[in-house]
């Protein structure tokens, strides 16, 4: 793929030290959500800033940025931070081209009760908190409607493997076939109908994974 100056987002499954330092091989950049499956990164992020947080980064350079949106009766509040990495981060020289932390704290009200949640990521940006704000709220868009797509035509939100790795290798199968479904050129069936044309027809399946028919 071509991501010369593109910002390149992808879910907590893609946020490894490979992809990080392709794209940057490629002249692109990277915002990374940061979770569980990458050792003591999370954890180190996390306790650096939520002490950043804590002291309301006193002595420390910090970009803010805070959004507002009513819809449908909800209100949601986004705030964003973003620092320069220490050069003490654990790490630090395995993941190519980082520079800055990222911080974003959600709250949503509907109906009187709220709730909310704090998502922590890793970025080859320069410290510029609205265009860190931009990629991150893209990607959010992008994963709405990409869950809602896989739970429409594989019922995703009903699997119930609980296994971690089995989990994410079946979702990154829905997500590669779901890209198939959507670039195959027929406009009059949906994404279900073409799923289950697949299934029914070799000569569509063709289609689907090769571009052409049998």
């Amino acid at each position: 793929m071509d991501v010369k100056g593109a910002i390149v987002s992808i879910d907590a499954m893609g946020t490894q030290t490979a992809i990080a330092g392709k794209i940057i091989d490629k002249g692109g950049d990277y915002v990374l959500p940061v979770k569980g499956n990458q050792g003591l990164l999370e954890q180190d992020v996390k306790t650096l800033l939520d002490e950043y947080l804590e002291n309301d980064f006193a002595g420390v350079k910090v970009s803010r940025h805070k959004t507002s949106e009513t819809r449908h009766g909800r209100i949601e509040q986004r705030w964003y931070y973003q620092v320069n990495v220490p050069k003490t981060l654990r790490g630090l020289k395995k993941w190519k081209g980082l520079r800055t932390l990222g911080m974003v704290i959600r709250t949503r009200e509907t109906g009187g009760i709220e709730s909310g949640d704090v998502q922590y990521y890793i970025s080859s940006l320069k410290r510029n908190v609205k265009v860190f704000a931009r990629s991150v709220r893209g990607h959010w868009g992008i994963e709405n409607t990409c869950h809602w797509s896989l739970d429409m035509t594989f019922r995703e939100d009903e699997s119930r493997t609980r296994d971690r790795h089995a989990a994410e290798n079946l979702a990154w199968l829905r997500r590669f076939t779901l890209g198939l479904l959507k670039q195959h050129p027929d406009k009059k069936h949906s994404l279900v109908m073409k799923r289950r044309m697949a299934g029914w027809n070799p000569s569509f399946l063709a289609e689907i994974l090769f571009g052409q028919t049998t």
